[in-house]
Parts: structure tokens; sequence; C-alpha cells
């Protein structure tokens, strides 16, 4: 395997433009709009609303005001996408092979190989994956895998402006990233912290992301789960209950044998 690529995005210098958003689907061949309609989410400048099988990148708009709303006290830019999780929860549950990590670490879902079982959907912990009602499969980011195969930046990283999304090397990357929280914490920005690196106190049981984040808000006010968790912890739990729930039923069951003979015994007897 290659060395592990992906993506660092700082958060503090997005402006929000949305060169990402567009030069994800221009090069991906996805649909401008679901369904062809042009709305409005009500959300801010927000009109994709979320991650999804044809919004493979998402620029949140995040305002926050003073508590009685008479000025604005800052807005917080951040450029979605799949954080490619080193444990990921998705290729745990996929029954197909459909999902598959490259040569690169990324984590990549063929569409010819997906039956749309919906079970990736579920299995992630950051609601990246939808089934794109186009192909009718399950689809995310590839990390931009075709470009990645003949040497090329994603696109996304490519075309931002502000280099607010960062490509390369996994290790290199943290390594920088690292550097830019000290640097933002010697200038006064005390929040400042990278979410999705080894140790991050965040996704230890994802073992990291390779696309990670700089923020300097809880990780909630961005969307993203504060303990994102691996679909192998539900098992235990459902299984205890699926165990409590046939011995209840089992027992439901002796008993109302027993009572049938019983009330069969009784009318020989009468």
């Amino acid at each position: 395997m290659a060395e592990a690529m992906g993506f660092f995005t700082d958060t503090t210098v997005c402006i929000g433009c949305k060169a990402c958003e567009v030069a994800c689907k221009e090069w991906n061949q996805l649909p401008s709009w679901n369904g062809g309609a042009n709305t409005l989410s009500g959300n801010s400048y927000d009109n994709t609303r979320r991650l999804d099988g044809m919004h493979w990148r998402h620029v949140q708009f995040i305002e926050q005001f003073s508590p009685d709303r008479t000025q604005q006290a800052r807005w917080l830019l951040m450029s979605d996408v799949c954080k490619h999780c080193v444990r990921a929860g998705c290729l745990e549950v996929c029954p197909t092979g459909a999902i598959i990590r490259t040569e690169f670490d990324t984590v990549v879902i063929q569409s010819d190989v997906c039956n749309g079982c919906r079970y990736c959907i579920g299995a992630c912990p950051f609601g990246v994956i939808e089934i794109n009602p186009v192909s009718h499969t399950a689809q995310k980011c590839t990390l931009c895998y075709d470009r990645l195969q003949v040497g090329l930046t994603p696109a996304c990283a490519k075309a931002c402006p502000t280099a607010s999304i960062q490509f390369g090397p996994v290790r290199e990357l943290q390594q920088r990233a690292q550097a830019r929280v000290q640097q933002l914490q010697s200038q006064g920005v005390k929040d400042a912290y990278l979410y999705g690196t080894p140790g991050d106190g965040h996704t230890e049981e994802l073992g990291s992301l390779n696309a990670f984040f700089l923020l300097i808000d809880r990780p909630e006010v961005y969307g993203l789960p504060a303990k994102p968790k691996m679909p192998s912890r539900n098992l235990f739990s459902g299984s205890a209950f699926s165990i409590v729930g046939a011995l209840v039923i089992g027992l439901l069951g002796v008993f109302n044998f027993r009572q049938r003979r019983m009330a069969q015994t009784g009318d020989g007897h009468s």
C-alpha cells in the first residue's frame, strides 16, 4: 500500500466560496440540485444542506450571535467531507464487498458492486453516505481516486483559493496541522484544536481520520459527533437484547403449552 493520503481542513481560513462544492460536482459529474430544484434551505447561505449521495462536499455556514442578537459575533465556516476513517464502519458492515480500502488508505464505494442495501448509511457515524437517486447505489467522496491514480490533486483541494482544504500524505498533514494550532494559540485563539488526529480525545475508536479538521468550537457545533462509534460497539447490546427477548418468548411458549395441557387434562377427567 502507498503512503496514506488525505485532507487537512483548516476551518479558520475557509471563506465559504463553495469552490470545492462546484469542483467536486464538475469532476465527478454529480447532479447540481436534488431533482433539479434550485431551492433555498433557509439556513444562512447553505443551499446543499448536508452530505449525501449527490453532495460529496458541503460548506457549512454557522452563524453565532450575541445573546441579545443585536450584533453578530462570528461566523464559523467549514467544508465538510467523508472522513475516510482509518477504521471505517461502512466498510465493516458492507455485505457485498462494494466498499474497499484503496492503496492510498482511502475508502471507496464501487457502484457496480453495491446492491443498495443501505447498511453503510446506518453504520457511518458522520451521516456521510446516502443513495444517489440517479445510480440507485450508495455514494460518497472517493477522494478523487481516479485523479490520485495519475498523480493529480483532488478537485476540491485544487480549487480551494485559501488553502483551507490541504491534500497530501496524512503524516505530513498532521505535522502541518499541529504547527498551525500552535500558531493560532500563540495569537490568542486558545480554542483551536484538531479533530480526527491520533490522541485528539474524540476519534480514537475510529483510529483517527484521514480527512481531519482544525476547529475552534465544540465538534457538535460543526455537526460532528463528539465521540463517533463503530457499529460493532452496538453488537453486544443488540445481541443481549435479542437473547433476552428470545428467552421471554420461549418461557411464554412453555407457559402457554402447560396451560393448554392442563386444560386438556381437566377436560379429560370431567
